[in-house]
């Protein structure tokens, strides 16, 4: 039996046996905990990953990459974002139909099935069956928020609704695979356009803007509803424009430069409003945040600010060119805004409802431990992109600090599980 198959054994008997004690808890922290189960060995696989560098193992890496990215994007955020949704936006007295718990864990297979496909086989019948049944399944859950939540007429519903839209929108670059494969083959623009497309609005569009709704939905006043129009239309329009840079390293075109700088500053004004809409409120929701919550909503705003400067950066023609050319910066902007941004208001959310218990000290723990190996690796990512754009070559020790420091992440997601799991932790409402 070779190495990937022993590591999908462990894996996967680790995975059930947890299940066993998931279906015996009540509903909504079985969901949450099989939520942060995913994250864990998202981070396990990223780890690996990172070992393979240091001790050379019997895998293949693009398929583990595969399977890492797709367990952490719709094992972890989709789903962790499926559960609040649920929980803040839809009524009660529908929420606890019988299809909203039943969705999830259908989901929830989709995501198994692609956590053992991708290692094994990569790109293959079994991994792309499972994550068309994952698009499917998505569409369903899209339909039925539209039908069970009230009509949008706040801004945090206004918002959901826009991220809804994003999400069906950016699977259009997934059915254009097969016929870009089918036509011009795995190596055409066409097939890495069509992927680019849908990365950038499941991350842009989908994941962001339904984050962002969760997060004004924590606002207990109402806001100003005209500055809200303004930001919402400043964010839609920067949205569609920006995906103009990742076009633009397949096509080389002088317009699509000047379409991504619109996208970008406009990007720019709409998180202007966006402070100034929720500016008369910040002052009481900071007071209303304990210690713990503040730091993760302080690195999601942090990671949120680096992120916008990072594009604004990118706006030069020559630091354009290697944004993407230098690997390290590649990846490590995308842990910025899925580590940073997007799981950092995702933490601060769960913290602030009482979902994760910040009383827990396992959890305070957790959450500092994979702080601290975020903002580490981060560092080294970005500073090893550095050096290899100044012909510098790599850093000392270069393999061995990204590897320590990733441990700390996956440390504090085993904290945050081991807090979860603790018998004595409230049941949440």
């Amino acid at each position: 039996m070779n190495a990937p198959t022993n590591y999908m054994n462990y894996w996967c008997i680790f995975y059930f046996k947890k299940m066993k004690i998931l279906l015996k808890m009540n509903s909504q922290k079985s969901c949450i905990i099989c939520c942060f189960l995913n994250f864990l060995i998202a981070s396990i696989m990223g780890l690996l990953m990172r070992f393979s560098y240091l001790f050379p193992l019997n895998i293949n890496y693009i398929y583990l990459l595969h399977a890492h990215s797709h367990v952490a994007m719709l094992g972890w955020v989709y789903l962790m974002i499926y559960v609040l949704i649920v929980h803040f936006f839809i009524p009660k007295n529908k929420r606890e139909k019988p299809i909203y718990n039943q969705l999830f864990w259908c989901t929830e297979c989709a995501v198994v099935g692609m956590m053992v496909a991708f290692p094994l086989q990569g790109y293959a019948l079994f991994s792309i069956l499972f994550s068309t049944a994952h698009i499917l399944l998505s569409y369903i859950f899209c339909r039925l928020v539209w039908k069970d939540s009230p009509p949008a007429k706040t801004g945090s519903q206004k918002l959901l609704l826009t991220a809804f839209l994003f999400m069906v929108f950016s699977t259009f670059g997934v059915w254009c695979l097969g016929p870009a494969i089918n036509t011009l083959g795995k190596q055409s623009a066409f097939y890495q356009i069509a992927i680019q497309f849908f990365l950038h609005f499941q991350f842009n569009g989908w994941f962001l803007i339904a984050v962002l709704a969760l997060f004004l939905k924590q606002f207990t006043e109402e806001i100003d509803l005209k500055k809200f129009n303004i930001f919402l239309i400043l964010v839609i329009f920067s949205t569609l424009l920006t995906v103009a840079f990742p076009i633009s390293w397949y096509v080389a075109r002088e317009a699509m430069k000047w379409i991504n700088t619109f996208g970008v500053l406009l990007q720019l004004l709409a998180w202007v409003y966006f402070y100034r809409m929720l500016k008369p409120q910040i002052k009481a929701f900071k007071a209303s945040l304990d210690a713990i919550a503040k730091i993760v909503y302080g690195l999601a705003v942090s990671s949120l600010l680096l992120k916008i400067s990072i594009q604004l950066l990118v706006l030069f023609p020559d630091l354009a060119e290697t944004s993407h050319q230098v690997r390290n910066f590649v990846v490590g902007f995308i842990h910025l805004t899925s580590l940073g941004v997007i799981t950092g208001f995702l933490f601060g959310i769960l913290i602030q409802n009482k979902m994760l218990s910040s009383q827990c000290y396992l959890l305070r723990y957790g959450i500092k431990c994979f702080i601290l190996g975020f903002a580490a690796t981060e560092i080294l990512l970005f500073l090893q992109g550095i050096f290899f754009y100044s012909d510098k070559g790599k850093l000392p020790g270069y393999y061995e600090a990204i590897f320590v420091m990733s441990l700390l992440i996956v440390l504090g997601l085993i904290l945050i599980l081991i807090s979860l799991l603790n018998k004595k932790q409230e049941s949440i409402n």
